[in-house]
């Protein structure tokens, strides 16, 4: 996708990012049975409804994906290394330390030391999460590289499946950390082995039925839409969730969020910056420095409500991961998009 051929719909995805908010937390406020009825339908901790729309989100970048060129990231496998770096051996690690220094020593005046150790564990909670289902979208929105994204995200998500549990061990000083390993897994074969089966299948059904150029001019086109629109509805779902929790606590949730804001420029920065001095291409540079900017939020959310109830200031602390998460992403893809230049094609 090139930037000049982004629709009206994705140019001003920030009003509607906004909107969404505005709609997720008045619709938690005054129709909290809304929530309350969609909250019914979960498995492994995992939402189905929220299952269903990162699906239909995920599933037309998916469609993108040609399996030949995969065989290619052999050749050039620098940013697969730079995504495993930055996101095991720095990322929660920088996070715990920015966390720390906030709320124990900028904000010790403003934050009591119980809640910053709650909301120290929700950090740390995001920090060993990478973006899994969402990196797709800010891979779209910078003309990323579809298969090696699919690559980068398969192998982050293997990686979860061992170090999430002993990184939040290690950094909270918790020995006896349960992680459910039901909603890791379901969450894996939800979010990207359902769709990419999926989108690989339809893909090849279409091309060998109507060939190459109509799926790439006619067929595919189609889904534009539609994985904008199931990011926004993802967006409202979330934010009816924690409405009331957002609106009491408005003054910590805007000191939660600095150190979470610094966190997520320091490491895109730190994987695109590597990724610009090593001379990879753009279409892979970028979605490196989104998946360890993001967070697998999701994930995070899932585990602190499982490990300290829906209503803990651990469970706030990630859902401002989610608050700021969006609003800033689209700041680092429109400066991923400007400085398109200094990358080799």
């Amino acid at each position: 996708m090139k930037r000049n051929n982004i629709s009206f719909f994705e140019r001003h995805l920030s009003l509607w990012v906004l909107v969404c908010m505005v709609i997720g937390v008045s619709i938690g406020k005054f129709a909290p049975e809304i929530p309350s009825f969609l909250n019914k339908y979960e498995y492994a901790k995992v939402s189905i409804p929220m299952a269903i729309l990162i699906w239909i989100m995920v599933y037309p970048m998916m469609m993108k994906v040609d399996f030949a060129s995969i065989k290619q990231i052999k050749k050039n496998p620098k940013g697969l290394y730079i995504t495993w770096i930055v996101n095991w051996l720095i990322k929660p690690f920088t996070m715990y330390a920015i966390s720390y220094f906030f709320f124990f020593i900028v904000f010790k005046a403003l934050i009591p030391a119980d809640l910053a150790s709650d909301y120290l564990a929700g950090a740390v909670l995001l920090g060993a999460a990478p973006c899994t289902a969402m990196v797709f979208v800010w891979s779209y929105l910078t003309n990323g590289d579809a298969s090696y994204t699919v690559a980068q995200v398969a192998t982050n998500d293997l990686i979860i499946l061992f170090a999430f549990v002993p990184i939040v061990a290690l950094l909270l000083g918790v020995g006896n950390v349960g992680v459910p390993l039901n909603t890791l897994i379901l969450s894996v074969v939800l979010f990207v082995v359902v769709p990419l089966i999926a989108g690989v299948s339809t893909r090849h059904c279409v091309v060998k039925k109507k060939g190459q150029e109509y799926f790439d001019t006619v067929f595919i086109k189609k889904f534009d839409a539609s994985t904008m629109v199931g990011l926004l509805l993802t967006l409202t779902f979330i934010f009816s969730f924690q409405g009331e929790v957002i609106l009491s606590n408005p003054l910590h949730i805007l000191l939660i969020a600095v150190p979470l804001t610094i966190q997520t420029f320091l490491i895109f920065f730190i994987a695109y910056g590597t990724s610009k001095q090593l001379q990879l291409p753009h279409c892979i540079a970028a979605p490196a420095g989104m998946i360890g900017a993001s967070n697998f939020f999701e994930l995070s959310v899932a585990v602190a409500i499982a490990l300290f109830g829906a209503q803990s200031p651990v469970a706030l602390a990630t859902i401002v991961g989610v608050l700021t998460e969006v609003p800033i992403m689209l700041i680092l893809v429109k400066i991923a998009n400007n400085t398109k230049h200094y990358f080799p094609e």
